[in-house]
């Protein structure tokens, strides 16, 4: 039987995220992570019959979610860092809201087969998109050493990530590492019994975010959007770790990844974007409670000048 929509996954700030998009009935938006289609259908509930709304997921599982005998919705299975390549190919000359929900859904996150959580033994996949590209194993089991410890530093933020690394080698030396439980055994003896559950959330993400390519895919993103809005056209982010909300936030505020804001002859700053917040919006504790993803949950909302 399929999994419905409200069980798929629970959407992160999904009133304060669309109430940022400014919805106009005639609109044109873009839900680059459909996944389980909750801000999806939200945005649908505030547009009018001319309005229309393009939703991006690379999951083949997202299709189950695609709301029947929806005129104003158009369904793109591909990854959104082919945003401009797909509008273009509608014939969109310009989009007046864009809203992204990165990171993992709960829907891959409670799928015991895909390989996304250290809960549930399977194999070590971790694709988004299951059609092709390299798994987790693929990684893990032909990394030179340096390259498995700069990814657990890099994207897990772990500290001992050449310690990772080799642990990994000396595993993968004696038998290839091909599902979740040897992996878990490989690395567990460096994780220490207070942080054990963090540090290997930490080490699933690294290689979540190397299998999935995660950190181009943003960057082509958000360069993308700053082609395809509309001057007054919202751009609505929700990040969940560090690396893409410090992304997001140089994006925002310069216009480009690295942070670095131009100046005219006057010394006025050129940035394409304005920020709406300043300051970051967060869960309400009883959201937080309820949904324990949203814990780190950031919302940043640009608009375009």
């Amino acid at each position: 039987m399929p999994t419905t929509a409200p069980t798929y996954h629970v959407s992160v700030l999904l009133k304060e995220s669309v109430d940022a998009l400014c919805i106009r009935p005639d609109g044109v938006y873009v839900d680059v992570t459909f996944g389980g289609g909750g801000h999806s259908r939200e945005i649908l509930s505030r547009l009018g019959d001319e309005g229309h709304l393009y939703g991006f997921d690379q999951d083949a599982d997202a299709t189950q979610n695609v709301p029947e005998g929806e005129a104003r919705f158009t369904f793109v299975q591909s990854n959104f860092r082919y945003l401009t390549n797909w509008m273009r190919y509608y014939g969109v000359d310009g989009v007046d809201g864009l809203i992204a929900d990165l990171g993992v859904s709960s829907h891959h996150f409670d799928d015991e087969t895909r390989g996304f959580s250290f809960r549930y033994e399977a194999p070590l996949d971790m694709r988004m998109n299951g059609r092709g590209g390299a798994t987790a194993a693929d990684i893990v089991n032909t990394y030179a050493p340096e390259d498995l410890a700069r990814l657990f530093l890099l994207y897990g933020e772990l500290k001992n990530g050449r310690r990772l690394a080799d642990a990994l080698c000396k595993a993968r030396a004696m038998k290839p590492i091909k599902t979740v439980q040897e992996f878990l055994e490989a690395v567990r003896p460096l994780m220490g019994r207070d942080r054990e559950k963090k540090d290997l959330a930490k080490a699933f993400q690294a290689l979540r975010i190397e299998v999935n390519h995660e950190m181009d895919a943003l960057r082509e993103l958000l360069e993308g959007s700053l082609k395809v809005l509309r001057p007054g056209g919202r751009l609505v982010v929700l990040t969940y770790h560090s690396l893409e909300d410090r992304m997001v936030k140089n994006f925002i505020k310069a216009g480009n990844i690295d942070g670095k804001v131009e100046q005219d002859f006057f010394g006025n700053r050129l940035s394409p974007f304005a920020a709406v917040n300043n300051k970051v919006i967060v869960p309400s504790e009883a959201e937080q409670a309820e949904n324990p993803r949203s814990r780190s949950a950031k919302l940043r909302i640009a608009e375009k000048k």
